[in-house]
């Protein structure tokens, strides 16, 4: 046990209890250790302002949910009501529940954008391959918790979204009908599936959740903030262990964060208070009208956030499992042609290939859709080991790099716009060519991100006062 530290007894009274906290919490060390003695390479850009944004908006969706179940009822008879309950009788509660809806939209926005950074700088290379997979797992908790909240409304694209999603888990082989019953709790979505989302939205997701951006957090600060130029600015400290291209996070990335704090505020509440709704990608039309089991929607799509996902799923037809197998194929032949491992390592993917082959031509192209929609996400978790490229960020690498990245930005967005639209044979021509440009960017990477000449990133972190 430490000996407590003694201070005058002419101290402020500020000081005094402030000490008195310190002798049993550090709270002063902590405050030191990633605030005001935590070093950040001074040439962050516009693109670092996301972690904090997301935060922000993790703390706006804890708070209003707080005050949404104080009248929410998890009822399928009352469910609908007690939301309209909170729109037209509840003090501001037509505030709370936009704040909240439009939440969901802005934190999905700003988690983007904030993985896209990493992807463009290469926040994912060592040291830091935990904070990317930290970061992962948040975005999948973030995606659960947004597909359980969805359903808590009860209205019509709710219900049947959710009976649309939980009936895709019945295409796994084996378990899938009895691990869509589990999910559901009952043979269709029910009052049983609405308790169930409802526990798992408002209590179980949210302490992953929030253990997960502490994990995220601490593991960030331990290795330090990547940056712009990829350059690790532990290199070069002075005689007091100081990084030479490093500055105090507070005060002035803090700063920092609070002028993008305030220019997000005021876009925020122009959505809230002049287009909650959003033209019906925030809030769907749909969604104002009461659950009905009786009565399907002519178009079911789920919410903006999740259509690049869906429309992969769409996109594995009967049709589409032979270019995926011509795919299988090719890429085997290129690793036994291309590698330099031994003949028993090419023999046994080659096998490994068939077996793949033959799963794919005997069950059904469903299981394969949710199989590419799951694997869109998960193979995120491996991208510090996919990228070969001898540099970090994408400022020092070949210029037909980024437009590789741009292509695939735009191929993204594509994909979330095809979701949202009823189908089609165009669309669905084009995203299957996505979904095939999606997996092909990560699949490939291991290939593509050597090719090329790349510039020699400088020793120390180029940086230009604004």
């Amino acid at each position: 046990m430490s000996e407590f530290k003694e201070i005058s007894p002419n101290a402020p009274a500020g000081a005094k209890l402030l000490n008195w906290v310190d002798n049993r919490f550090p709270a002063s060390k902590l405050y030191r250790e990633h605030m005001s003695e935590y070093y950040a390479p001074k040439n962050f850009n516009i693109w670092y302002v996301f972690g904090s944004l997301s935060l922000l908006v993790l703390v706006i969706q804890i708070v209003t949910g707080i005050f949404l179940v104080m009248h929410y009822k998890p009822e399928a008879t009352l469910a609908f009501a007690s939301v309209e309950y909170i729109m037209r009788d509840v003090p501001w509660g037509w505030l709370i529940r936009y704040m909240h809806s439009t939440g969901a939209s802005a934190f999905f926005i700003v988690v983007y954008l904030h993985m896209f950074r990493g992807l463009m700088y290469g926040s994912y290379r060592k040291p830091r391959e935990l904070v990317w997979l930290f970061g992962c797992a948040i975005f999948l908790c973030l995606m659960a918790e947004a597909f359980m909240g969805y359903l808590l409304p009860w209205g019509q694209m709710s219900y049947w979204g959710a009976q649309v999603i939980v009936n895709l888990f019945s295409a796994i082989p084996f378990v899938g009908p009895d691990l869509a019953l589990l999910i559901r709790g009952d043979y269709v979505v029910s009052d049983a599936t609405l308790n169930r989302f409802f526990s798992f939205h408002v209590i179980a997701i949210p302490l992953v959740l929030l253990g997960l951006v502490a994990a995220h957090i601490v593991a960030l600060h331990e290795v330090g903030s990547n940056n712009p130029d990829g350059v690790e600015i532990k290199k070069h400290k002075d005689e007091n262990g100081i990084p030479l291209d490093g500055i105090p996070f507070h005060p002035f990335y803090s700063v920092h964060d609070i002028f993008a704090v305030s220019v997000f505020l005021m876009a925020f509440t122009a959505v809230i208070f002049f287009a909650p709704e959003a033209g019906g990608y925030f809030l769907e039309y749909n969604n104002f009208i009461p659950a009905d089991s009786l009565k399907t929607p002519n178009h079911i799509a789920p919410v903006w956030y999740f259509t690049p996902f869906y429309s992969m799923l769409r996109a594995i037809t009967s049709e589409m499992m032979y270019a995926l197998i011509a795919a299988v194929v090719g890429a085997t032949v290129f690793v036994a042609i291309k590698s330099r491992m031994a003949l028993f390592f090419k023999v046994l993917i080659g096998l490994v290939a068939l077996g793949v082959v033959a799963m794919m031509l005997n069950i059904d192209a469903k299981f394969w859709g949710v199989l590419a929609m799951g694997g869109a996400v998960v193979i995120l978790f491996f991208l510090p080991w996919l990228d070969h490229s001898p540099v970090k960020s994408i400022r020092y690498r070949p210029d037909w790099h980024k437009w590789v990245y741009g292509v695939f930005v735009v191929n993204f967005l594509v994909l979330g716009y095809l979701g949202v639209q009823p189908p089609s044979d165009l669309g669905g021509r084009i995203a299957q060519v996505g979904t095939f440009f999606y997996f092909g960017f990560f699949l490939l990477m291991p290939w593509w991100s050597q090719k090329g000449s790349f510039k020699t990133p400088p020793d120390r972190v180029v940086f230009h006062a604004h």
